[in-house]
């Protein structure tokens, strides 16, 4: 399972098989191959192996008799089938350690042990990082960097193999965490499943709407359905394996948008009795009307505010955004991107909002509040259409 390396209590990795070559799998390859790790790679589908390997992902496994095993094989498959590929790769001596990296834990867990897998050598594992694109030509080395990555042993779980796992975590940029399977599909619904049905609801809505919404649509309702553009395939079977937590999640949604639309609906009702009536008692009831909007407003900016910012931070910087107009051209975004880095200023974040039949387009950066003046005066120098404070 890997050696320790003298003095630093971490497993050295040499090399590590990858059974299957989507998103996840060849992500993590890049990512191994990136620290110099041996990556073997398989998958069911010729094309998608190729593609990988093509990609400087790996090289294609080919298993000799009495060929040594590899430090720990790293199992992405969709959840049903993980226990079985498990099974057939514990039995041919594939690794010394196995992991998965399924979005579900507690249904991977019951099906390795009914299939008797050798639970002291596997350790199931989630990395907190995706993509709405699928493939191994979504692929990216980055993708895990800063992200969490969630280790589920059992009781049975060797330490060394647990050790081994972690440091496979480390080499993709990722900071392991060790949670039991249960806490782990309760806090995936609430963080990752749940959000994916709303977000799915909201653009389910824009399928018969006319052309005149769609052509206001903006940022907002693009970053909202963003990952509504998931595999429905595999986001029914992430579903199905995680039903009991993701819909006590969605009841608790549907409740909040139940008492925001009841209240919205008597404000309608509200406006238009003192439109027509001048009754100065109905303002006044809208106001006490709107209190279940106002309360899931308040809780939801709350709500916000906890998620961990860049590097995992809990408390988040406060950010500065300064909007740049940038031509719809090649090499724009880079010669903007050099410009800071000549001024020796970080982007922390960058959006773009495109204008719809024009040539152009606003990045808006996000700043640390002392870097704005420095940053706005250097672009301005260089002819760039720079707009602080709008």
């Amino acid at each position: 399972m890997g050696e320790e390396t003298a003095g630093t209590g971490r497993t050295v990795l040499r090399r590590v098989s990858v059974l299957g070559t989507g998103l996840i799998g060849t992500s993590i390859a890049l990512a191994l191959r990136a620290r110099d790790v041996d990556v073997t790679l398989s998958d069911p589908d010729p094309a998608s192996l190729r593609l990988a390997c093509d990609l400087g992902a790996g090289r294609p496994m080919d298993r000799t008799p009495g060929s040594a095993p590899a430090d720990i094989a790293v199992i992405a498959a969709p959840p049903a089938v993980v226990p079985a590929v498990l099974r057939q790769a514990q039995d041919s001596g594939l690794a010394q350690v196995y992991t998965d990296v399924a979005s579900v834990k507690s249904s991977v867990l019951e099906g390795a042990e009914r299939l008797g897998c050798d639970m002291a050598t596997f350790v199931p594992g989630h990395p907190m990082g995706g993509r709405e694109k699928h493939g191994p030509g979504a692929a990216r080395a980055d993708l895990f960097l800063g992200r969490s990555w969630a280790l589920c042993p059992t009781g049975k779980a060797d330490p060394g193999s647990v050790a081994a796992v972690t440091e496979l975590a480390r080499l993709c940029g990722a900071d392991p965490l060790v949670l039991e399977a249960g806490a782990h599909d309760r806090a995936v619904a609430l963080v990752s499943h749940a959000p994916h049905v709303a977000s799915s609801a909201v653009a389910a809505r824009l399928v018969s709407a006319g052309e005149t919404a769609l052509a206001l649509a903006g940022q907002g309702v693009r970053d909202v359905t963003r990952i509504a553009g998931g595999d429905p395939a595999m986001w029914e079977e992430i579903l199905t394996h995680n039903a009991g937590p993701v819909a006590d999640v969605l009841r608790e949604v549907a409740a909040d948008l139940a008492a925001t639309a009841e209240a919205l609906h008597a404000q309608s009702a509200t406006a238009a009795t003192f439109a027509s009536e001048a009754d100065p008692a109905s303002e006044s009831g809208s106001e006490d009307g709107m209190q279940p909007v106002r309360d899931l407003l308040a809780r939801g900016r709350s709500g916000h505010g906890r998620i961990p910012g860049k590097h995992g931070a809990v408390r988040r910087p406060v950010y500065t955004v300064i909007p740049v107009v940038i031509p719809d051209e090649p090499g724009a975004l880079g010669r903007l991107f050099a410009a800071a880095a000549t001024a020796g200023v970080n982007i922390e974040d960058v959006r773009i909002e495109h204008t719809p039949g024009l040539p152009l387009g606003v990045a808006e950066l996000y700043l640390l509040p002392e870097a704005v003046d420095t940053l706005a005066e250097a672009l301005s120098a260089e002819g760039w259409s720079v707009h602080p404070g709008v």
